[in-house]
């Protein structure tokens, strides 16, 4: 009895030093993937990289890792032709199946799939935000957007009429295009200046797209939808590319 009350208190001792071992090669590990995910993306800060799973150094061993999961802050995408850039406030990536070299020098997943949130400021840049006539006399352009719920955007314009202001509002739907373009598109158009206007006109100041590329990996957008501080956009990929 004695024997086997030693063998277990050795069984326990050794499975702890394993625990702590294995935490801080994950520590490590984590660490350094998310310096190479920086460089590898040219990141201004250090992203967060978190290994899931347990034990970590049997799934170092053969090569893969279950499950990871990145978060960045503040990514500047690209936003179409010349060198156009979108702020994504927050991009968390939960990526399966990643292969890596024993250096973490590269890492491909299998699978990612995601969440990007866009603020209503950073969409709002490519909208028609500056005056445009669209009938003699009258101007119009978008001068904020917001949640208009139900997965709608609320577009505010401002239209002139003869020298007078109005304000002018309209809810719109908000889809993805081709993966990487967010399309907003009025519902119903506004009536401005209390005169008929050809449709073309009207939504060449309501509706617009924002082109979203460049995303880390290759992953690409999937659907979007309106929230409170801006657009939810849900990402995924395959063969994500994630350093190297």
């Amino acid at each position: 009895m004695r024997a086997l009350r030693i063998l277990l208190v050795i069984a326990v001792v050794l499975g702890a030093i394993f625990v702590i071992v294995d935490r801080v090669a994950v520590h490590f590990a984590e660490g350094e993937a998310a310096d190479r995910v920086r460089a590898s993306e040219g990141l201004a800060s250090t992203p967060d990289v978190d290994i899931q799973g347990f034990p970590f150094l049997t799934q170092v061993l053969g090569g893969s890792l279950d499950e990871v999961r990145v978060g960045i802050s503040d990514y500047e995408a690209g936003a179409g032709e010349g060198g156009k850039t979108i702020r994504i406030a927050d991009l968390r990536a939960d990526l399966r199946g990643v292969q890596f070299s024993g250096d973490f020098g590269s890492a491909v997943a299998d699978s990612a799939t995601g969440t990007a949130t866009i603020a209503y400021d950073e969409l709002l840049r490519n909208a028609k935000a500056e005056p445009t006539q669209v009938a003699p006399g009258i101007t119009a352009e978008v001068v904020a957007l917001a949640d208009g719920g139900n997965g709608k955007i609320k577009v505010a314009l401002e239209t002139t009429v003869l020298g007078t202001k109005l304000p002018v509002t309209v809810l719109s739907s908000v889809t993805v295009v081709d993966g990487n373009t967010v399309r907003v598109r009025a519902d119903a158009l506004p009536v401005l200046g209390g005169v008929e206007i050809a449709e073309s006109r009207v939504r060449r100041i309501t509706d617009f797209e924002q082109k979203i590329d460049g995303l880390p990996g290759g992953i690409s957008l999937e659907k979007v939808q309106a929230a409170a501080d801006g657009v939810d956009v849900t990402v995924s990929g395959k063969d994500v590319r994630l350093a190297g």
